[in-house]
């Protein structure tokens, strides 16, 4: 191993433990707030979120203006009776809503040293400087409404008395000039285009590095931290992309980043003679899968996306008459030393199980990242199938968050193939008996086939917490570990079931395993299994993704 790609190794390592503190940090705050967490694709009638992003049969107490004044007693005491904090909770935010929103609507109520947005929920903690601050605030938004980028917002005291910080918690107005950068439902790839495009027009931007560890996160490193605190304010909660690719920012605990080598997932703007270093022109061993799986992130991606508008306050932008409103980034163009595949949408997969993995369970596994149109082992290659997907995002994607994974105790490679499509030749029958071959491309559990249905899907990385939904109401947890034995899959050790309506025909919830290597496997079995109940006309499909939440 060389110098620099140790060095690229330990730096990701201490990024990667750095983001994930914070990470921790962030869900005991987030926790303490009791709410459930945005899940993928649940249907209206059992137990979605609504607009507000709360779950539609949820017991917990509503927090609309009528109710609230109702539920006031004649000393002032609230509902809910949370004492008062100098944090408060507030709910009912729009999506198009930034930290600088919050920012601008609530620091009349007094000064205000921090702001965590939960952009999912549509819902943010902000912590005042004084906790009279924070009694004028609930008070005011209890008695008239109060709009945040033109919609009414709804506030209470946070059960926190104030917002853990990964850096100098002595301070709370501590700031740093590195931001993390989480993109959560990050549907389009991340590079260190996108991310300087998005960042430098606000603040000038030193460098940046990307990692892809609880799923994609950043660190962008600023001039100062007065560009960093604008960028916060203008930037957290925000989309890079319409829908998707959403910004949840933090302060990083590291002061400074340290950046070895120039290409799309790190880059030192300071000093642009760091390129990637070719290899030896010499003879090499041949590669008896391809190309690394990273060459693909090499490679262009089509065409253009427009980014959103960058808030209208000049006061966020370097200078509102250099930076437009709207901004693109230049796409990523093929490197010379890289240019052997055109982005594809076929998939390698490799490390197979060959006894245990089929066409089906491939799709349920690779179904959660974009469309699957056809599966195909290859018999000259054991252990390797080609899965042919939507599109290259998709393989993106997947390549993203399933490479290396553990499968009935193998470990997958995923990589972009050197194929374009996958044509049904040498079909031939796999242990299990099902054939080497399946076309996906006309059923209804893929989960990408339209733009509604797509903006449902939260991608998220592996994690020991599965998701379930559309299960009928008579199933209980008994059934559901009943299930896990018959197929020979682990047994989850917490089960959690959403409120849901009265009318809902179907019910959902949470199931956490010991490991994260387990729920893999029970999605790879059981996604989409047809439960069957007496008298019932047709099947339901249950269906499970992987949650937001790491713990029950």
């Amino acid at each position: 191993m060389s110098t620099a790609e140790g060095g690229s190794q330990r730096e990701e390592g201490e990024y990667g433990r750095a983001a994930k503190r914070l990470k921790t940090e962030e869900r005991e705050e987030v926790e303490e707030e009791g709410e459930e967490e945005l899940e993928e694709g649940e249907d209206s009638d059992s137990g979605s979120l609504p607009g507000n992003g709360e779950p539609a049969g949820d017991t917990r107490a509503r927090w609309s203006e009528s109710q609230y004044d109702a539920g006031r007693k004649d000393n002032g005491e609230d509902s809910h009776r949370i004492s008062p904090s100098p944090v408060v909770h507030v709910r009912g935010l729009c999506e198009a809503v930034v930290e600088a929103d919050l920012i601008d609507a609530l620091e009349k109520f007094g000064s205000i040293c921090y702001v965590m947005m939960m952009p999912f929920k549509r819902q943010a903690l902000v912590e005042f400087t004084a906790a009279e601050s924070a009694d004028r605030c609930v008070s005011c938004g209890a008695k008239e409404p109060v709009y945040i980028a033109g919609q009414q917002a709804y506030f209470n005291y946070s059960t926190s008395k104030r917002i853990t910080r990964p850096t100098n918690a002595d301070n709370p107005n501590s700031g740093n000039k590195v931001l993390l950068l989480s993109i959560q439902n990050p549907l389009y790839p991340i590079t260190t285009d996108v991310l300087y495009t998005v960042c430098n027009p606000i603040g000038s931007v030193l460098r940046i590095v990307i990692f892809k560890r609880n799923g994609i996160q950043a660190m962008v490193e600023f001039e100062s931290v007065q560009c960093a605190q604008k960028a916060k304010a203008a930037l957290n909660g925000a989309d890079i992309y319409a829908g998707c690719c959403t910004l949840k920012i933090e302060y990083a605990r590291p002061t400074r980043l340290n950046v070895i080598k120039n290409d799309n997932e790190s880059w030192d703007y300071t000093k642009p003679y760091l390129v990637r270093r070719d290899r030896g022109k010499g003879r090499q061993r041949q590669a008896i899968l391809g190309e690394h799986p990273s060459s693909y992130s090499d490679n262009g991606y089509g065409s253009p996306c427009p980014l959103l508008p960058l808030p209208g306050n000049s006061r966020y932008k370097l200078s509102s008459a250099d930076v437009p409103d709207m901004v693109s980034y230049p796409l990523p163009q093929s490197s010379s030393s890289y240019s052997a595949h055109a982005p594809s949408s076929v998939a390698m997969v490799s490390g197979l199980h060959s006894s245990k993995m089929n066409c089906t369970r491939i799709f349920n596994l690779f179904c959660l990242y974009g469309n699957i149109e056809k599966v195909k082992f290859m018999k000259s290659v054991p252990g390797t199938a080609l899965v042919e997907m939507g599109d290259e995002y998709a393989v993106d994607r997947a390549i993203t968050h399933l490479n290396s994974i553990k499968v009935f105790g193998k470990r997958l490679n995923v990589c972009v193939s050197k194929q374009h499509a996958v044509i049904p030749s040498q079909v031939f029958e796999l242990e299990d008996g099902s054939s080497s071959y399946k076309d996906f491309a006309m059923t209804r559990n893929n989960r990408f086939s339209s733009a509604g249905q797509a903006s449902k899907n939260i991608i998220q990385p592996p994690s020991a917490v599965l998701h379930y939904y559309n299960v009928p109401p008579c199933i209980s947890q008994e059934h559901l570990l009943r299930l896990c034995t018959e197929h020979d899959v682990p047994g989850f050790v917490k089960f959690k079931m959403f409120d849901a309506k009265p009318s809902s025909k179907t019910i959902s919830g949470l199931l956490e395993f010991d490991s994260k290597t387990e729920a893999v496997e029970v999605l790879t079995v059981l996604n989409h299994y047809q439960i069957r109940i007496p008298n019932g006309s047709n099947p339901y499909t249950l269906k499970l993704c992987f949650s937001t939440s790491s713990h029950l």
